[in-house]
C-alpha cells in the first residue's frame, strides 16, 4: 500500500469547461495533496451533479436544465499507480446504461437502480498514470435519463480491502418464537444511501449494493468502517426491525434483529404469477439460485416461474438450497410475442411448448390453447409498449367499454392490475381496464405481480396476489384448491396494502351473493406498521359509489388492521359486481422503496401504495347467476331499435356501466354519437346515462386521435 499520495501537490481550482461540441460535458480538473498514510481515501469531487442523457427532462423533480449530459472528472498524479486501487461514487436515479471509464478503459456500468447508492469500483494496476487522468461517466439508452452523480473518492487500497475494513454478523429471528427466519437485510449510510458490501451471492445469500437476502436468517457482511443503519424485514406481511451501528476498522460486530408477522393472511397464500431469472430469461441479474433465496426472504408462498419462452422448474434448486419448505412453485412460461406478453401456467418443465411467433391474437391464443382444462393465461402489463406494441393502446382498445377495435378477442382469464416492475403513472388505470372487461362480460381475474428479473431493483413479491386456500404449510400448498379459487376470482391484490371486502360476514371476492342476502358490507384495510392508508373506495360495476377517507396518522397499527368499517348498502336495481380499492402513500424508506413508473405518461410522480379486491357478484334479479352490464345493455338496445330518446329512458333504471355498454352497442350498430339525434335527448337524460355516454365518447375521441397519429 502506498504511504504517500501519487497525486501532484499542486493545488488547482475546480473549473467548468463549456464544451461547444454536440456532446457537452462537465470537466473538473483537480489535484489532491498528500494526506498521510493513515488516511487512505482522497476526495476527488465532493459535489453531486445533475446529469441528463437525452433531450427531455425525465422527472419534474429535476431542474429543466441539467449541468451536462456526462460527467468528466480530471485529476493529476505525479506517478503511475502499480497496484489495484478503488473509486467510490454516489449515484441516484439510474435507469438507462451509464458507463464508467477511466482513461478510456471501462470499469463497468453503474447498477440500473433508481435508489440512492454508494458503489465501489476496482481500478486495475497501472491504469492511473503519471500526469492527468480522466474519469468519465456517460449514458446511453432508448430514452432520457436524469441522474445525480458525484461524491467521487479515490482510495489507494484494493477494493476487497476497502469493503472488508469491518464486519457485521447479522441474525434475523422471528420475534414470536426466536427462530431464525429468511429475511431481507438493508444497509444504508448516514445519508440513507445503499452501500456496497464485501458480501457475495453464494449459498444462502443473494447480494446487491446495500441489500443482502438471507435464506436462513444469518449473514456475515464485510463493510467499510463507518456509521450505518441496518433494517431487516420479510416482505409485505412482516414488521421491519432496524438498528444504528458504528463499525470501526478491524471490528466484528454481532447484530440480532427481531421481526414478526403483522398482517393476518391466514387462509390466503401469497402468490407472484410473474417471476424471472437472468439464468433463463437472459436479462435482469437474478440467477436461479438467487431467485430461490429472494423468494424465501420475501415470503412468496406460490411463485410461478415465467421466464421468456421457456418452462423452468423451481423445485430442484429450491430443494438443493434447502428453501423448499418456504414455497410451493409452479412452472409457467411468459409467452413473449410481438403482440403482447402472456403468462401461461401450469406447464411441464422444459423447452417452450408454445409457439410465440403468431402474427395476431387469434393465432397466438390458438397456440396457447387457453381452453385446456386448468390452464391459466395472464395478460401482462397491458398498458406498456413492447416490440412497438401496446395491448391496450387507445388506438385499438376503448377501456371503459372493454372494447377491442381490431376485432381480436382477449382469450385470457387473468389480467395484471398491478405490476410492481412496470408501475403506471396512474396506479388505478389497469383496475379500470379490468372493470371495463368485466362489464363487457369477460370473466377475468385481477392479479398483482412483480415481474422481477432482479435481486434488488424490482424485488420479487413487491406486488402480489393473495389467493384463498390452505396456506398452513407453505412448502405443500394444495394446488387443486389454489387453482380452483384462482379461477373463481377469490383473490386480493396487494401492493403495500391489503383490502378485504365481505358481504353479510360470509361472501367475499369470487363469490356470488344470493338475491335475498342483506347487503351488510364490511371493508377492511390491512398492512404492516410501516405502510399507511389514506382512502378506500367501493366500486359497483367499476363506478365509485362510496369513498372513505382514512387518517394516515392512525394507520401505523402493529396489529396489521389499519381500518375496519361496516355499513348497509342500498340495494341496487340490478346485478352488479362490487370491488374495493385502498390507496396510501408510497414507501420512501430503503427497505421497501416504491419504484417510479416504468413508462411514465407524466414527468410528475407521487409514490403510492394500493390494494384491490377481486369482484363480489351480487345476484339482485335472483336468477342464480351474474348478469353483466353488457347483457343488460344488449336487451335495452334491442328493444329501443336505435331511438336514443327511448334508449335513455330505458337506461334510467340501470347504472353508468350499462350506459357505457349502450353507447358501445349504438356505435357498433352504426348510429352517430355526435349529431343532434343523440345530443338533444342526452342533455335531458339522467345523470348516470349522461356520464356513461360521455365517458364512452371521450374514450372514442381519444381512440380516433391515437389512430390518426399512427
Amino acid at each position: 500500500m502506498p504511504t504517500t499520495s501519487p497525486f501532484t501537490k499542486r493545488t488547482w481550482q475546480n473549473r467548468v469547461f463549456v464544451d461547444l461540441s454536440p456532446v457537452a460535458s462537465i470537466v473538473f480538473l483537480v489535484a489532491v495533496s498528500a494526506i498521510g498514510a493513515a488516511a487512505d481515501e482522497r476526495v476527488l469531487d465532493a459535489r453531486m451533479h445533475h446529469i441528463r442523457f437525452g433531450e427531455t427532462r425525465e422527472w419534474s423533480e429535476f431542474s429543466p436544465q441539467a449541468e451536462a449530459d456526462e460527467l468528466a472528472l480530471e485529476f493529476a498524479a505525479d506517478t503511475a499507480v502499480a497496484t489495484e486501487t478503488t473509486l467510490r461514487i454516489r449515484h441516484r436515479d439510474v435507469k438507462q446504461t451509464w458507463q464508467l471509464e477511466l482513461n478510456g478503459k471501462s470499469l463497468g456500468r453503474l447498477p440500473v437502480d433508481e435508489n440512492l447508492m454508494v458503489t465501489y469500483w476496482a481500478v486495475p494496476p497501472s491504469l492511473i498514470r503519471a500526469g492527468v487522468n480522466r474519469l468519465r461517466i456517460h449514458g446511453s439508452g432508448k430514452s432520457s435519463d436524469d441522474v445525480l452523480l458525484g461524491d467521487v473518492c479515490w482510495d489507494d487500497r484494493p477494493r476487497a480491502v476497502v469493503l472488508s475494513e469491518a464486519k457485521l454478523e447479522v441474525r434475523v429471528v422471528d420475534a414470536d418464537n426466536s427462530h431464525l427466519t429468511p429475511a431481507r437485510i438493508t444497509i444504508v449510510d448516514s445519508s440513507g444511501a445503499l452501500v456496497s458490501t464485501g458480501a457475495t451471492s453464494a449459498g444462502k445469500l443473494a447480494v446487491r449494493p446495500g441489500i443482502v437476502f438471507t435464506a436462513d436468517g444469518t449473514a456475515t457482511i464485510p463493510l467499510p468502517s463507518g456509521r450505518y443503519r441496518v433494517y431487516a424485514g420479510r416482505g409485505f406481511e412482516y414488521s421491519v426491525a432496524e438498528a444504528a451501528v458504528e463499525l470501526r476498522p478491524g471490528e466484528s460486530n454481532p447484530l440480532q434483529l427481531a421481526i414478526r408477522r403483522e398482517v393476518p393472511t391466514a387462509g390466503y397464500a401469497a402468490c407472484d404469477t410473474h417471476c424471472h431469472t437472468f439464468t433463463f430469461s437472459r436479462h435482469g441479474d437474478a440467477t436461479i439460485e438467487e431467485r430461490m433465496v429472494t423468494l424465501a426472504a420475501e415470503g412468496v408462498e406460490i411463485p410461478i416461474a415465467t421466464d421468456h419462452n421457456v418452462q423452468v422448474d423451481y423445485a430442484e434448486p429450491a430443494k438443493r438450497l434447502g428453501v423448499d419448505r418456504y414455497f410451493t412453485p409452479i412452472t409457467g412460461n411468459e409467452v413473449t410475442t410481438k403482440f403482447g406478453h402472456f403468462n401461461v401456467f401450469p406447464l411441464e418443465p422444459g423447452p417452450s411448448s408454445i409457439d410465440p411467433t403468431g402474427a395476431d391474437w387469434p393465432t397466438i391464443f390458438a397456440a396457447i390453447r387457453p381452453g385446456v382444462a386448468g390452464r391459466f393465461v395472464v395478460l401482462n402489463h397491458a398498458r406498456d409498449i413492447h416490440s412497438g406494441y401496446r395491448p391496450f393502446d387507445p388506438s385499438r382498445h376503448i377501456g371503459p367499454a372493454g372494447e377491442r377495435l381490431d376485432g381480436w378477442n382477449l382469450e385470457a382469464n387473468l389480467i395484471e392490475v398491478v405490476n410492481s416492475g412496470t408501475t403506471q403513472s396512474d396506479g388505478l388505470q389497469l383496475f379500470h381496464d379490468w372493470f371495463g372487461l368485466l362489464n363487457r362480460g369477460l370473466r377475468i381475474v385481477p392479479v398483482g405481480t412483480s415481474d422481477s428479473h432482479d435481486v434488488a431493483r424490482h424485488f420479487v413479491g413487491h406486488a402480489r396476489t393473495y389467493v384463498r386456500c390452505d396456506d398452513r404449510d407453505a412448502g405443500a400448498i394444495p394446488l387443486d384448491e389454489f387453482y380452483r379459487n384462482l379461477a373463481a376470482g377469490r383473490v386480493l391484490v396487494s401492493y403495500g396494502l391489503l383490502a378485504d371486502l365481505q358481504i353479510a360476514d360470509r361472501y367475499s371476492a369470487g363469490d356470488l351473493v344470493p338475491a335475498a342476502t342483506p347487503l351488510r358490507v364490511r371493508l377492511r384495510v390491512l398492512g404492516p406498521h410501516w405502510a399507511t392508508a389514506s382512502k378506500v373506495t367501493l366500486y359497483a360495476d367499476g363506478v365509485a359509489i362510496r369513498e372513505f377517507k382514512i387518517d394516515e396518522r392512525k394507520t401505523a397499527a402493529p396489529t396489521g388492521v389499519k381500518w375496519d368499517h361496516e355499513f348497509v348498502l342500498e340495494r341496487p336495481r340490478h346485478d352488479v359486481f362490487l370491488s374495493a380499492i385502498a390507496v396510501g402513500a408510497g414507501v420512501r424508506k430503503p427497505y421497501w422503496p416504491t419504484p417510479k413508473p416504468y413508462q411514465p405518461t407524466s414527468p410528475d410522480w407521487t409514490p403510492y401504495s394500493l390494494a384491490g379486491t377481486g369482484a363480489v357478484m351480487i345476484d339482485i334479479d335472483g336468477d342464480g347467476r351474474f348478469t353483466c352490464a353488457r347483457e343488460y345493455a344488449e336487451r335495452v338496445v334491442a328493444k329501443t331499435k336505435g331511438d336514443f330518446s327511448a334508449l335513455f329512458t330505458a337506461l334510467t333504471n340501470y347504472d353508468e356501466a350499462t350506459a357505457i355498454q349502450g353507447a358501445s352497442l349504438s356505435a357498433a350498430a352504426g348510429h352517430s354519437l355526435f349529431g343532434d339525434e343523440l345530443r338533444k335527448p342526452l342533455s335531458a337524460a339522467p345523470t348516470n346515462v349522461r356520464r356513461g355516454f360521455q365517458r364512452y365518447l371521450e374514450a372514442w375521441r381519444e381512440s380516433r386521435t391515437a389512430q390518426s397519429s399512427q
